[in-house]
């Protein structure tokens, strides 16, 4: 039988990737549940407009009332939680939406699924899989050398990863308090198609196309882990069906990269293929003051999940990036319409109207 999976946050980056993934690949009915904030862009899933398997719904994992109607009317195999505020220059300027989305509204989607579990049966309840989707940022900052563990102590930085480490550790207490079926991935940074033009990467690329300054934090020496948003897609994937109920997954693409590095890259990589005579996109590259509680490196061992589950990303930093560069030029129009917003109030395939 056809499963379907309740994906929140599925009009945003990680998220669109992987309800696109989902339908194409794998013939998955997905719910797709969006708030639809400055980040979660319906372009994404325009090749999805009038297919039966795609049911979108604008609202909150904070709304009990909507969730519990999903749940029963659905009834969903697994639920995949990306919903969630990401960007820490926000987190520092805002903080109360990342308190509201991340905690407060992880504890609404938790609580409805609960719920929605202790009504099924016990073959349903052996199917059944709650997946929180978490980032490495909740385990801080690391020195030169070593890499994050799922054992590594928590020690975020940032409201951003304060309130995804709370998060986890809710997730966490359902399943000890309750024997809930969760299961947690970490991811570090990633990088593809359909990321909104904030993160470093499409940032880069959209200001080098256009010739303006290009930005960088401190020094660039700032060091992340990167990841293709494809791998991340088939990681998560894999530990649905394979990973031990309770357990936490670090992702990671053994990709580790100072910041400064992939501004090169992308001016280097932009000069090849967009050339203009006597000029190097390097020379747009402008120092500017580090942001508050900058962390200066993370790395991921995916150990756990490349020896238990067989997973393993398929991308290096030279293709994933390629793709992702060719991605960017070829879909002008796509980033256009995320800055100016045109993108709002179309239609996202079969609604459900509340």
């Amino acid at each position: 039988m056809q499963e379907t999976w309740l994906v929140t946050g599925g009009a945003g980056f990680i998220g669109g990737n992987f309800v696109l993934r989902q339908i194409q690949q794998h013939q998955r009915r997905i719910i797709n549940l969006d708030k639809l904030t400055y980040a979660g862009n319906p372009d994404t899933l325009a090749s999805l407009a009038n297919n039966p398997d795609h049911i979108f719904v604008e609202g909150s994992i904070g709304d009990a009332k909507l969730l519990q109607r999903l749940l029963q009317e659905y009834k969903p195999d697994a639920i995949v939680n990306f919903a969630a505020e990401s960007h820490v220059d926000r987190s520092i300027d805002g903080p109360a939406a990342f308190i509201e989305t991340n905690v407060v509204g992880t504890f609404e989607l938790l609580q409805a699924c609960l719920n929605y579990y202790r009504g099924m049966s016990i073959e349903q309840q052996q199917k059944f899989r709650f997946l929180h989707v978490s980032t490495d940022e909740v385990y801080g900052s690391l020195g030169e050398t070593g890499a994050f563990t799922e054992t590594t102590p928590y020690a975020p930085n940032s409201p951003y990863s304060a309130s995804k480490a709370s998060s986890d550790h809710l997730v966490r207490a359902y399943f000890h308090t309750y024997g809930f079926p969760v299961l947690t991935t970490n991811c570090s940074n990633n990088y593809g198609p359909y990321q909104f033009p904030e993160k470093l990467i499409p940032l880069m690329i959209e200001k080098a196309l256009q010739w303006q300054q290009l930005p960088v934090y401190g020094d660039g020496s700032n060091v992340r882990d990167w990841l293709f948003v494809e791998d991340h897609c088939r990681a998560i994937e894999t530990v649905i069906e394979k990973g031990e109920l309770g357990e936490v997954y670090n992702i990671g693409g053994n990709e580790e990269r100072r910041n400064i590095e992939i501004v090169h890259y992308l001016c280097d990589a932009l000069d090849a293929l967009q050339p203009q005579a006597g000029r190097s996109r390097r020379e747009l590259i402008q120092f500017v003051t580090d942001r508050p509680g900058h962390d200066q490196r993370y790395a991921i061992d995916a150990h756990k999940i490349s020896t238990q589950l067989g997973w393993q990303p398929k991308e290096t930093f030279d293709t994933g990036m390629k793709k992702t560069v060719q991605w960017y030029l070829d879909n002008k129009q796509w980033c256009d319409r995320v800055k100016d917003g045109s993108y709002r109030g179309q239609r996202l395939g079969v609604e459900v109207t509340l």
